[in-house]
C-alpha cells in the first residue's frame, strides 16, 4: 500500500517512508529485513518518478506500508514497488 501527499515548497521533490506492521511480524529482525528490501527497491527505481516531478515542479511525500503476512522475496518486492511508482508517475 502506498500513501502519497502532494506538498508545496519543499526542498526535495520526493520523500519516502516505510513501515511494517508489528501485528504480522513480531520479530524486529523480520520487520527490518522487509523495510530494507523495500528501501533498496525504491532506491533503484525512484529516478523516473523524481525526474517527472522535477519537470512538473511538484513535490510528493510517499509512505509505503507492507501489508503481507509472509516474508517476501526481493524480486516480489522489487516488482510491487516498481508497479506502485509507475502508477504514481501516471497520476502526475
Amino acid at each position: 500500500r502506498v500513501i502519497y501527499i502532494p506538498v508545496e515548497n519543499h526542498t526535495t521533490p520526493l520523500l519516502a517512508g516505510f513501515t511494517v506492521s508489528t501485528r504480522n511480524f513480531k520479530k524486529s529482525v523480520e520487520r527490518n529485513r522487509i523495510k530494507r528490501l523495500m528501501r533498496e527497491s525504491y532506491r533503484l527505481q525512484k529516478n523516473s518518478l523524481r525526474d517527472s516531478l522535477e519537470e512538473n515542479h511538484k513535490h510528493f511525500v510517499l509512505f509505503f506500508i507492507y501489508t503481507g503476512k509472509a516474508l517476501p522475496k526481493y524480486e516480489e518486492v522489487f516488482e510491487k514497488i516498481g508497479g506502485a511508482l509507475k502508477r504514481l508517475e501516471a497520476i502526475i
